[in-house]
């Protein structure tokens, strides 16, 4: 479940960026909308599969309800979920093994 997890966590904050550049290009610019049209279609998909597999996560591997929520919130602002998923990953959140070792 943790390498699914840092995938789509890394891919939320890829297309928050693309979208962000995107948007940049689109009215800024006004170069191009293709970035808004790819990215924005990508954002939404990958805001919505990042919110299941975080929620599922949280579960599967017994994080305290604070850091599940903050997990989800973490999707709202551009590109907090790669960040976040680091932070998790040292303190040993995204390692089953550790955690089953924790709970005991």
């Amino acid at each position: 479940m943790e390498k699914i997890y840092t995938f789509v966590a890394r891919f939320e904050a890829f297309t928050w960026a693309g979208l962000l550049i995107g948007m940049f290009l689109k009215y800024t610019l006004e170069i191009t909308d293709i970035g808004v049209w790819l990215f924005g279609r990508l954002h939404g998909m990958a805001f919505m599969v990042y919110f299941f597999v975080a929620i599922i996560t949280a579960i599967r591997l017994r994080w305290k309800w604070w850091f599940g929520i903050l997990a989800v919130l973490a999707a709202i602002p551009p590109l907090v979920t790669f960040p976040l998923e680091i932070w998790y990953r040292r303190r040993g959140m995204l390692d089953s093994e550790n955690r089953a070792r924790q709970q005991e």
